[in-house]
């Protein structure tokens, strides 16, 4: 029986690989705004992804100080960099990228990213 062999360093490429898109992946946290938690946000109530970037980039970075205030290490959490999957209160959703923890506008939304309601 004759065995096909691949060249040494293929099979540490693929896996490499493998890891790397499985920590992306799981890298992105989910934020559901319809939860009780996050329902009730004077930035949040009324969200989708038809408003204009600056009203998305108020209710991101207020659902991020919530996650992040309710954490038990508030100060490493959502580090500068972070990305976050927001699902608005009317379904639509949005990945955000975290930029300063303690501004206002601290996410800003990743362009191409909006998913409608559906």
């Amino acid at each position: 029986m004759k065995y096909k062999r691949t060249r040494p360093g293929v099979n540490l490429l693929v896996w490499s690989l493998v890891v790397v898109a499985y920590a992306a992946a799981a890298a992105t946290l989910v934020i559901e705004t319809r939860q009780p938690e996050y329902r009730d946000l004077t930035r949040v109530a009324h969200m989708t992804i038809h408003l204009p970037d600056d009203a998305r980039r108020l209710g991101a970075a207020q659902v991020a100080a919530l996650y992040r205030a309710r954490s038990g290490t508030p100060f490493s959490t959502l580090a500068p960099g972070s990305t976050i999957k927001v699902v608005w209160p009317d379904g639509s959703s949005e990945t955000v990228r975290v930029t300063d923890p303690s501004s206002p506008l601290g996410a800003t939304p990743v362009r191409g990213t909006q998913v409608p309601a559906p």
